[in-house]
């Protein structure tokens, strides 16, 4: 489900998480260091918040690599499960969990504790999700007493974040509060706890754990791409064990993060016209097929006032529209041809020059756009008000009235173009880094007075 803490908690001045990094499969990014001393290879700890953006495939959390005989390795499998294993030609021990992840709205805690002088073989690797152990397993080929793997802190191992050793398996979402700890077996409530009104895990300060000689702990504040304290991949537990960053950039330095969970496309939708070719975190679509791709968020609202960006990065032989979709009308037409303005509750700016309804076109007086314009789209759900802006430029004064009582998703669609999706955190540079009057978001041009960018902390607060 959505990790949406409750707005009473959020003002109680817990542990806030400032920012994660967004790893996009297209473009091989990761983040890699080789230990200079060896460190345990029987008691180690991982902890990783993650929220997935592409699913299906093999994707690699956190790899120890020597060779394609000698690796160690906790991924995402292709079937969605969870792996933790180590081989040596044969397995030496794998785990696969029956639980799979397919939520892309969400942030998961993963938790991995190593600890091979347990007497109970059960014990000697536990994997913990939000703050629960797992149990049930597919595959379940436990280590033996004092078994570990050599490779986990060898000085002749590679240690990944985000990739295989051989250089695949890529992971495609946003990490947060990345741990690895040598030596010692911390367990779950060590990295979160269970909010008191919610009952949802959070995450928690863990700057007091022992990280032992290969321990390190990402945070992400850095934003540049050298192995050291101002980079992406810098080890602020007090370590320096800095990781070397490959192909990720400034611009994927997120606040999307499991205290304000951002929204963004859902790829989890189908039907004829569905299915779109999503990157970056979810927030980019690349659509050359010929054919109409619709995105609609993976958060929704039936209140409130909220703001995003598009920006065309390639405008094609036809339309691209942004704006509003009722839930109702979209699950009811799994197998048609639902656009953006195409039914009697949804409204969208089309870049032919309407405001389109009900497939037909509400008002003709705004401006056209392409390429490289900022479309913003302010929805007034208190009020029930559709507002459309070209470069920051209102289309229709006093905006487009809506109809009350929807809930809506949020979003656009495209033919033959491609759009970059920003709500609240894009994927591309801004020439501005215009915020909400929450202090959330980057937008390119300032929210209008009294509406918000679309994450969880707004949400829970005016949704």
């Amino acid at each position: 489900m959505p990790f949406i803490i409750p707005a009473n908690t959020l003002a109680s001045g817990g542990f806030e998480v400032d920012n994660s990094c967004r790893f996009n499969d297209g473009s091989s990014d990761k983040l890699a260091r080789t230990p200079s001393s060896n460190g345990s290879y029987v008691i180690n700890t991982w902890s990783f918040w993650v929220k997935r953006s592409a699913l299906g495939a093999d994707q690699i959390l956190f790899s120890a690599y020597v060779s394609g005989s000698n690796k160690f390795r906790i991924r995402f499998n292709a079937n969605d499960t969870l792996q933790v294993g180590y081989f040596t030609g044969v397995w030496d021990f794998e785990i696969n969990t029956n639980r799979v992840f397919r939520d892309v709205s969400a942030f998961y805690n993963i938790v991995i504790t190593q600890k091979a002088d347990e007497d109970s073989s059960d014990d000697r690797i536990k994997i913990y999700v939000n703050g629960v152990r797992e149990t049930s397993f597919g595959t379940n080929n436990r280590p033996s007493l004092n078994e570990g793997s050599n490779v986990i802190n060898a000085t002749n191992a590679t240690q990944n974040i985000g990739a295989s050793g051989a250089n695949n398996a890529y992971f495609d979402g946003y990490m947060s509060e990345v741990v690895r700890i040598d030596g010692t077996a911390y367990q779950a409530d060590s990295f979160g706890e269970f909010d008191e009104d919610s009952g949802i895990w959070k995450p928690i300060d863990v700057s007091g754990l022992t990280f032992g000689t290969n321990g390190f702990y990402l945070q992400f504040k850095e934003s540049g791409t050298s192995a050291n304290s101002s980079g992406i991949g810098a080890d602020t537990s007090g370590k320096n064990n800095h990781l070397t960053v490959t192909n990720l950039t400034a611009i994927d330095q997120s606040t999307d993060t499991p205290t304000n969970n951002f929204c963004t496309i859902n790829p989890l939708v189908n039907g004829t016209q569905r299915n779109p070719t999503l990157s970056e975190g979810n927030t980019f679509l690349t659509n050359t097929s010929g054919a109409w791709k619709n995105c609609l968020s993976s958060f929704a609202a039936s209140s409130g006032k909220w703001y995003f960006e598009i920006k065309p990065t390639l405008h094609g032989t036809s339309y691209v529209h942004a704006g509003i979709f009722p839930v109702d009308d979209w699950q009811n037409q799994v197998s048609g041809y639902p656009n953006f303005g195409g039914t009697a509750n949804s409204w969208s700016y089309d870049s032919d020059g309407n405001i389109v309804n009900n497939d037909g076109n509400a008002n003709t007086s705004p401006a056209t756009y392409t390429t490289n314009n900022i479309i913003g789209i302010a929805v007034d759900l208190d009020n029930n008000k559709f507002y459309a802006y070209k470069n920051n430029a209102l289309q229709v004064a006093g905006g487009t009235s809506i109809n009350a009582n929807i809930e809506y998703y949020f979003g656009g669609m495209g033919y033959n173009s491609n759009i970059a999706f920003n709500f609240g955190n894009p994927s591309y540079a801004n020439s501005s880094s215009a915020a909400d009057g929450n202090g959330y978001g980057a937008f390119e041009y300032a929210p209008p007075s009294g509406f918000f960018s679309i994450n969880t902390k707004n949400l829970a607060e005016y949704g």
